[in-house]
């Protein structure tokens, strides 16, 4: 039986400029502005949402099953879930495009000036969640708008529970396609910020969204998180990590813990307190997917903020 993660498969390319971006943006000039920025730093990593969390899960000991497109330049990636040990059987090649990609510029003020290019993401409608077997669980994460969609009303058909976690990607829904993934779904998982975006696009409160599932996750970074389930409140605290050093990433850590739980039948409390640990270890490396851990450090991670291992 296999967790299924639908999502996107991308590279980020970040720089770093040493100097700050209002020096060299000029306010009364932006009407037509033509600015140039040295970056001396540069780093690419493998990132996108359905492979950081299938990394995290395979973390976990898990064995994930990565439903996602990719492009000619997937070369790499594809290399590098060969020696994770991740099946790639459902990782679509679409000719004469590229693997979806971020291009990240960070200033020493940690401002930052994105340009993302979906690329091959734009055909994840082409993946069909029934050519997977044996599939128990599954999460539609951040994807081609089409895909998302076909991916949750295959997922509902096919009567495979599986969370809703829109991500970035939730401005492309109306309030009533956000509340047809709710009606499909069995979780959701949003951010605070999205959180309230989605009672703003829908017309409903956090506790109506909530009652239309089994449990409605809310991350809240540094101040936890939420779990709203059956009518109760659970709060799952922040676990400290050893560095705070990069975000990126960890809601997908995160969300690989919640799925390990929910495969598992455990607790809420048990299955929110995994997740914090998951999302604790990513931050103190940079990237998506550069933290490592055994099954052993995690469940010490896990003892060390709860007093008790997690298996």
């Amino acid at each position: 039986m296999s967790t299924l993660v639908c999502g996107s498969i991308a590279y980020d390319t970040i720089m770093v400029f040493h100097d700050l971006f209002r020096n060299h943006i000029l306010p009364d000039q932006i009407h037509i502005l033509n600015v140039a920025f040295l970056v001396p730093e540069m780093r690419r990593e493998f990132g996108g949402c359905a492979g950081n969390i299938a990394y995290g899960l395979r973390l976990l000991g898990d064995d994930p099953l990565i439903m996602a497109t990719v492009g000619d330049d997937a070369g790499p990636y594809l290399d590098r879930l060969d020696r994770l040990g991740l099946s790639r059987a459902h990782v679509r090649h679409v000719e004469g495009s590229y693997t979806a990609q971020a291009f990240i510029t960070t200033d020493l003020g940690d401002n930052q000036i994105t340009a993302f290019h979906p690329g091959a993401m734009s055909f994840s409608h082409h993946n069909r969640v029934a050519d997977a077997e044996n599939v128990t669980l599954a999460i539609v994460a951040p994807d081609g708008r089409d895909g998302m969609l076909r991916h949750a009303e295959d997922l509902g058909a096919a009567r495979i529970p599986f969370i809703f976690d829109p991500g970035q990607g939730l401005p492309m829904f109306s309030g009533d396609e956000v509340l047809r993934f709710l009606e499909l779904a069995r979780y959701a998982c949003f951010n605070d910020y999205e959180a309230k975006l989605a009672c703003e696009r829908t017309g409903r409160s956090l506790d109506e969204l909530a009652g239309r599932l089994d449990a409605l996750i809310v991350t809240r970074g540094a101040g936890g998180s939420l779990i709203l389930a059956g009518g109760h409140r659970i709060d799952i605290p922040c676990v400290p990590s050893e560095a705070i050093v990069d975000p990126t990433g960890c809601g997908d850590a995160y969300r690989a813990g919640l799925l390990y739980g929910i495969a598992r039948h455990w607790t809420w409390e048990r299955t929110g307190r995994l997740a914090a640990v998951m999302g604790a270890l990513k931050v103190a490396s940079r990237g998506g997917q550069n933290h490592h851990a055994s099954r052993a450090e995690i469940a010490d991670r896990f003892a060390a903020a709860f007093g008790q291992a997690p298996w």
